[in-house]
């Protein structure tokens, strides 16, 4: 059983890494497998061929789902994504609990979906991820900023991306300092609407990401 409470309304930092730190993500196609779960699952909507969403995000950077979808999504949401970003071998998502249970429904869902296909893919066997997923609980809204600055830094771990992390394909970042490219399915306004604009706010990221 897990020590912390999650509630509605609420704001929490979750995270996961491998199996004894081993990769989760060895391809494009894999990260873009991930975007699409977190993306699309925050209600209890099912998709027949998620692959197919895949291959076509490979070819377009973008998903072939029709609005029609994306607002029931948004109208039946049982949690709301804020950020996120995806490592060679961990992840960081900032999610809202908008119904009760939702978080753990999501990311039961997300998780086993995604442990799923990588051991189909890679014809491996047994937990991809080492342990149940950690929950932080976001007390104030100080914590929240600099947990957004921190999950878009991360990818100054990567040497290509140290000091561009704003051209990190795999982080909403990109989303907070240009276009939304996922609209509703990615709530970037409870962070954003606190700046004067993007270059404000990727100040912020750049000198403040280090505090939590």
């Amino acid at each position: 059983m897990r020590k912390i409470q999650i509630s509605v309304g609420e704001y929490y930092h979750l995270y996961n890494r491998g199996n004894d730190k081993q990769l989760i993500f060895l391809d494009s196609a894999d990260k873009a497998r991930f975007l699409f779960l977190i993306l699309y699952f925050q209600s209890n909507i099912t998709f027949d061929k998620p692959g197919r969403q895949v291959s076509y995000f490979i070819k377009n950077k973008t998903f072939n789902l029709s609005q029609k979808i994306t607002k029931q999504i948004q109208d039946e949401r049982m949690v709301e994504l804020i950020n996120f970003t995806f490592m060679p071998n961990h992840f960081h998502l900032t999610m809202r609990e908008v119904k009760e249970g939702g978080i753990s429904y999501y990311m039961q869902r997300v998780l086993n979906s995604y442990t799923k296909y990588f051991n189909a893919k890679y014809k491996k066997s047994g937990h991809l991820f080492q342990g149940p997923y950690q929950v932080v609980h976001v007390e104030d809204n100080e914590q929240l900023l600099h947990l957004s600055a921190y999950i878009h830094r991360n990818a100054r771990e990567i040497k290509k991306y140290k000091n561009k992390e704003d051209q990190y394909p795999w982080s909403s970042f990109h989303d907070y300092i240009n276009e939304n490219r996922w609209g509703g399915l990615l709530e970037t306004t409870i962070i954003f609407n606190q700046f004067s604009n993007h270059k404000q706010y990727k100040d912020f990221v750049d000198t403040s990401g280090t505090k939590l």
